[in-house]
């Protein structure tokens, strides 16, 4: 981390901006095909489970491939990685829109998952680099930083409507390339460098963790067609949960794991990373069911459903960015992590009771703003209390290593 004597970084809000780019654009892409799957599965023979693949691809090889992101970083410059990860998202981007088969879009997918796991660890590594040390802009960062997330993922159903009404499905990959491209050339002029140090990487704990989340996932997905009871579904669950179970055993094998299990002794990071967890497995699929709802309930178009959401990311934009840095500055985080959760659920149960005749001035858009308040109260918080309690078992992790003789 920088010298909190040193002067500001005088670009460090150009390169948040990018920060937050990174964080917006690795959120969208795992919304933006919601719209386009129709046509996807037209073009390219999918089956009715294989096209959920589209979307598993990516998601699990960000997921699995993460830790190993934040290790690269560590190592060779968050700087050198955050420029990487870009061009392996524009590479699986063009992939993507290029597959002319449903395994070449799956491969796509996985490299695009791939990169975005290399841009997200790296870009918190550069925001707590710029503004870690200057504790009166932190929170105005985070705000910043934690909006692009949710705005991501709603304005990625928006912009997919978009595209695939009025373009065509492979432009929901490609856009990411001209933005890969400016991202790039703005990166060695505004990101801080870090020197690269010497250590180990852990590429078998990479392999096992992604494999584990792939067979895991693989034995949900085929679930409804085996059967629950069937021998192969709890097969295909237990070597999964055997994956996962054997990296955690290499972590606490490792001198220089990809993850240190001592850190979840920390009872503020365990406790907040379970609590975005959860709001994540709210977030994501609310607004997956609810573009299906606006779509083949309420009759909207690709467009019109998309343009429907926005009102959710104008809200969550001025919440995090305007409103939750002064309400923490005045009440501090436990009160607004009560009670943005307490409005999160509230508008999740409203949004439950959402009529088969209904509308969306009565049925969507109160209840979809009331989840985005909620959800813009409570981010901010558990995100600054996650990354103070990471920071601080990391400092007495180090500490008690080097007291080791």
């Amino acid at each position: 981390m920088s010298d909190p004597s040193a002067p500001p970084a005088p670009r460090r809000w150009t390169a948040l901006t990018l920060i937050a780019l990174a964080q917006f654009m690795v959120i969208m892409d795992t919304s933006i095909i919601g719209v386009a799957l129709p046509e996807m599965r037209s073009a390219l023979d999918f089956s009715p489970e294989g096209l959920s693949w589209v979307f598993n691809a990516y998601v699990i090889a960000f997921g699995g491939l993460l830790l190993l992101g934040g290790r690269l970083s560590d190592l060779l410059g968050a700087k050198r990685v955050f420029a990487a990860g870009w061009t392996v998202l524009a590479a699986g981007s063009l992939l993507a829109g290029l597959a002319g088969t449903a395994w070449a879009e799956l491969v796509g997918r996985a490299v695009q998952g791939a990169g975005s796991a290399l841009i997200a660890p790296a870009a918190l590594t550069l925001l707590m680099t710029l503004f870690g040390p200057r504790p009166a802009e932190l929170p105005k960062a985070f705000a910043l930083y934690g909006a692009a997330a949710p705005a991501g993922g709603t304005a990625g159903v928006f912009l997919g409507g978009l595209i695939t009404q009025y373009a065509s499905w492979e432009w929901v990959f490609w856009i990411n390339i001209p933005v890969a491209l400016a991202v790039l050339a703005a990166t060695p002029s505004v990101m801080p460098a870090a020197e690269a140090r010497r250590g180990s990487i852990d590429w078998l704990g990479a392999v096992t963790v992604t494999a584990g989340l792939a067979v895991t996932v693989l034995a949900v997905v085929r679930a409804p067609e085996a059967g629950w009871g069937s021998a192969r579904t709890w097969l295909a669950l237990a070597a999964g949960l055997l994956l996962i179970a054997a990296f955690v055993l290499l972590q606490s094998r490792r001198r220089e794991p990809l993850m240190r299990l001592g850190i979840w002794r920390s009872p503020n990071l365990a406790g907040a990373n379970l609590a975005q967890l959860l709001m994540a497995a709210a977030w994501i699929p609310m607004w997956f069911f609810l573009n299906l709802y606006l779509q083949q309930v309420l009759g909207l178009g690709a467009f019109a459903s998309g343009a429907a959401l926005l009102p959710m990311t104008a809200a969550i934009m001025l919440m995090m960015i305007v409103l939750a840095p002064r309400l923490i500055a005045r009440f501090g985080p436990k009160p607004l992590i009560a009670t943005g959760l307490a409005a999160l659920a509230a508008g999740m149960y409203w949004l439950s009771l959402a009529r088969p005749d209904g509308s969306f001035a009565v049925d969507v858009l109160p209840a979809s703003l009331l989840a985005a308040i909620g959800m813009s109260l409570a981010f901010i918080p558990f995100l600054g209390a996650a990354l103070l309690a990471l920071l601080g078992a990391l400092t007495a992790l180090l500490t008690l290593r080097n007291r080791t003789p």
